[in-house]
């Protein structure tokens, strides 16, 4: 597909408006502490295989590890006086700091591409052994209508190639998927992607038994129920074939979210979280900081514009928000967005 330089910049412009933020931000929810009931059936038998592509260098990643390798930041100046260590269950006490504007910042320069950026691989089984790279909320919404949302977690995001030079890497990555479940029945499936998504019937989808595929895209992690080339030029709209910003997905490493994750329901009513199992943290999940660095200046170093004046073109972006803003009560299974219409697709093909 090719696009006048107009086109293309305006499209540019929409992306920097849109780009990793949550269409609809909600204020955090409170926390419980009690232990809720047995996780439902469904949610386990139903939960998305994951394939990550086969030359994928950014795999799943320990969500509490993450606080290890960073510190949190405001306009770049370090918050004086937060809990050390930092942990999964203290995390949402950065809320009292312009908790908004709170960026978890890479304690070493990711230039360097440290070790930990790299997440730990699915072994044979699928696991991601020693690192819990996973959260599942389960929303019960009434009337037998209940929301699983699988949240996957990675310590780097490699946003891809655009005019021959690498674009919108980040420290931190939350994608998830969303199954709508009725009355125990999955009925529709939402895949996260940049700045938006798709969504599908669940019948359509590619399954192993009755468990739908979900393909991970090389680097941005971006969800898709197919393989191939992925052209995301254009926000929302997913084109076949290779564009100037393309992902790519294949049947490479298979990762079993179940085995690396906690589970936690949402009472959208009460506004709170419980943990399935009382050894879950459960504070981080009011955090509503970013889980990555802020967006460098174009005076950092290490900062480049492919396009100059053009922010989504940068080298390196910003970290992303995490589950708290990602519309856990939405009303139709795609979230709320200003300009986007919630088309559930019922072939693979269409």
């Amino acid at each position: 597909m090719y696009l006048s330089s107009n086109v293309l910049l305006g499209l540019l412009a929409a992306v920097s408006q849109l780009h990793h933020a949550s269409p609809m931000a909600f204020p955090a929810p409170l926390l419980e502490e009690r232990q809720a009931s047995t996780v439902p059936d469904f949610v386990s038998t139903y939960a998305p295989l994951v394939w990550l592509y086969s030359g994928e260098t950014y795999f799943p990643s320990d969500i509490g590890a993450q606080l290890d390798h960073t510190k949190p930041e405001v306009n770049f100046d370090v918050i004086t006086g937060y809990p050390t260590p930092l942990t999964l269950n203290n995390l949402d006490s950065l809320n009292a700091d312009n908790g908004s504007q709170v960026y978890l910042t890479s304690i070493d320069n990711i230039v360097t591409n440290p070790a930990w950026l790299n997440g730990v691989k699915p072994d044979s089984t699928g696991k991601t052994d020693g690192a819990v790279s996973v959260t599942i909320i389960v929303n019960d919404r009434g009337n037998g209508e209940v929301d699983a949302f699988y949240m996957y977690f990675y310590a780097y995001n490699w946003g891809g190639i655009f005019l021959g030079e690498d674009v919108d890497d980040h420290v931190g990555d939350w994608e998830h998927n969303m199954i709508r479940f009725q009355n125990g029945t999955p009925s529709q499936v939402w895949y996260s992607q940049h700045s938006f998504g798709e969504a599908f019937t669940y019948d359509c989808l590619e399954k192993q038994g009755v468990r739908p595929f979900t393909y991970s895209g090389n680097g941005s992690h971006a969800n898709y129920a197919t393989t191939g080339t992925h052209d995301h030029t254009i926000p929302n709209l997913n084109l076949p074939g290779t564009g100037i910003l393309t992902d790519y997905t294949d049947q490479g490493t298979l990762w079993d979210p179940l085995l690396s994750a906690n589970f936690y329901s949402f009472d959208a009513d009460a506004n709170t979280y419980t943990a399935y199992n009382s050894s879950y943290p459960t504070a981080w999940l009011q955090f509503i900081g970013q889980w990555g660095d802020e967006q460098y200046p174009n005076s950092d170093k290490r900062q480049h514009e492919v396009i100059p004046g053009i922010s989504a073109t940068a080298h390196y972006s910003g970290g992303p928000t995490g589950p708290e803003d990602k519309q856990l009560n939405r009303t139709a299974v795609c979230p709320t967005a200003s300009g986007y219409v919630c088309d559930i697709r019922t072939s693979l093909t269409s």
